[in-house]
């Protein structure tokens, strides 16, 4: 068989598009794209109404603990399939990706719980490698895990393990940074090279019987962020406005969630995105557009253009920043739109994905 048709085939199996679905849940409910928002809308913030779920961020803040600090909260599931893949596991997801939920909040990330549904049958042996990797991260990050629960379902009623994890974490008051709060002028930097994530995984999975020498940028990046706050820093607040970590659905997706907050538009280069040639070929190999590729090692800023500079410098002089980059700007129209100006010299509107690229991606 072909790539080509082994591409088809895989495309075919793993990839519907979508048409309505508001009776079942399918797959692209998961995809961090329009089905994931229309279900969030349409269910859980429809029923959950309260002004924390409406804040629309990775985190919730809530209440003020004293005169100085507010709590951040966060959590998050993790469903990756393979659970081990170049450059990490799905233990070191589970950390990672909730300490980067409370840290694009501006917040230092401090305690986790981990929940772990197991299923029967799971080598102890693979638990035990899981929660090593999660430890390694937790070290990394400075944070603890604090409270767990741990429940068993039978054979075949799992998938050999998922983990669910909650992050709670502290913010000054100052630091009033969210998704609502991007101006007009700010400049987009991007932390690093978009969609080792997604490919890596996907490749690890072994259906297409492709290879490239790709790992994971699953990594957790709340002392990056604290150095980019640290020359963000203001008389009044912080030149940082905005920070999203671009997971399921990509830097597309990310972009139109922040457009749509702040009832802005975004307008990038393509040319100033940065990309491993490796990422490239798979994307065009398989027909799929790497702005929608799934990260677990970046972050977007939207920053004052005045210091816009200065925190860029700060983010490269970090390892997990070192080729970072300003990829555009926040424009006044069109509103809540997102525009990519392409290497030949157009300008494409990027839309939110309509169903699921890749299933199972963290």
């Amino acid at each position: 068989m072909s790539d080509q048709s082994r591409a088809l085939d895989f495309l075919g199996a793993y990839c519907p598009v979508p048409l309505s679905h508001s009776e079942q849940i399918v797959i692209g409910h998961g995809s961090g794209g329009r089905l994931t928002h229309n279900l969030i809308e349409e269910v859980f913030a429809a029923q959950f109404k309260n002004p924390f779920l409406e804040q629309r961020d990775d985190g919730a803040v809530l209440p003020e603990v004293d005169s100085e600090f507010e709590i951040v909260l966060s959590t998050d599931s993790h469903v990756i399939s393979p659970i081990f893949f170049p450059g990490g596991d799905i233990g070191r997801l589970a950390i990672c990706g909730t300490v980067n939920d409370i840290s694009v909040m501006g917040a230092k990330p401090l305690y986790l719980s981990a929940g772990f549904i197991l299923e029967e049958g799971l080598q102890v042996e693979v638990l035990k490698h899981v929660v090593s990797s999660m430890v390694e991260a937790a070290e990394e990050a400075g944070v603890q895990v604090v409270a767990g629960d741990t429940k068993v379902v039978e054979k075949g009623k799992g998938d050999g393990i998922f983990i669910n994890t909650t992050g709670i974490g502290i913010r000054h008051k100052s630091l009033q940074i969210g998704g609502c709060r991007v101006q007009v002028g700010d400049q987009v930097i991007l932390s690093g090279t978009i969609g080792e994530h997604g490919v890596a995984v996907l490749l690890a999975r072994g259906e297409l019987g492709l290879t490239a020498d790709l790992r994971s940028d699953v990594a957790p990046l709340n002392q990056l962020i604290a150095v980019a706050l640290e020359a963000g820093r203001q008389e009044k607040g912080n030149a940082i406005h905005a920070m999203r970590d671009p997971t399921r659905g990509g830097i597309a997706t990310a972009l139109i969630e922040i457009a749509r907050q702040s009832n802005v538009g975004i307008q990038i280069d393509e040319t100033a995105i940065p990309i491993r040639e490796a990422v490239l070929s798979v994307c065009e190999m398989l027909g799929f557009d790497p702005l929608y590729m799934a990260n677990e090692g970046k972050c977007l800023f939207f920053v004052d253009p005045s210091k816009a500079g200065d925190i860029l410098k700060a983010i490269r002089s970090h390892p997990y920043g070192v080729e970072a980059a300003i990829i555009g700007e926040v424009i006044p129209q069109p509103a809540r739109k997102v525009l990519l100006r392409t290497s030949m010299g157009s300008t494409r509107l990027l839309e939110m994905l309509s169903g699921e690229m890749l299933p199972r991606i963290c």
